[in-house]
């Protein structure tokens, strides 16, 4: 099973904002840069994981990105689930639908392997994903989405 492009940005963006200091806000443009994600696509990220509440986005002079309670304390199985939804992974329902549907057992299967893939998510908080050595590099993201070189790398 693969993430879609918009799942994968969404855990990026927590992940990021979960490492951020104390009052330390970020733009939607900025975090897009570090992430190496067009501005567009991070906008819509934004929105959505606003709308479960799990980013405030504040307007306004001041404002920026948070990370809320809730998103800090957010399972990446939640996240996961609740971006991705339980639709078909096959195509039984297709246009034109698949000719086996009323009697194939691949889409049960399917389904108890995405709840499986869900349940394994469900015990990876979002702090265990921002732990180090993954912490470091989230902190040191530039805007062009590189990481900027540690005084130890650069002796």
């Amino acid at each position: 099973m693969r993430l879609t492009a918009f799942t994968d940005v969404s855990l990026r963006l927590v992940m990021r904002l979960a490492v951020a200091r104390e009052g330390e806000l970020f733009t939607t443009r900025t975090v897009a840069g570090m992430l190496a994600v067009p501005y567009t696509h991070m906008a819509k990220v934004v929105a959505r994981l606003s709308e479960l509440g799990l980013v405030e986005a504040r307007r306004g002079r001041g404002g920026g990105l948070l990370l809320t309670e809730a998103g800090r304390r957010s399972s990446v199985g939640a996240i996961v689930r609740e971006l991705e939804g339980d639709g078909d992974l096959a195509g039984c329902e297709d246009d034109p639908p698949c000719p086996l549907r009323a009697a194939c057992n691949l889409r049960g299967a399917l389904a108890r392997a995405r709840e499986a893939f869900y349940a394994s998510l469900d015990e990876v908080t979002v702090e265990s994903l921002v732990a180090s050595p993954t912490r470091q590099v989230l902190t040191v993201l530039r805007q062009d989405g590189s990481a900027a070189t540690s005084p130890a790398e650069q002796g």
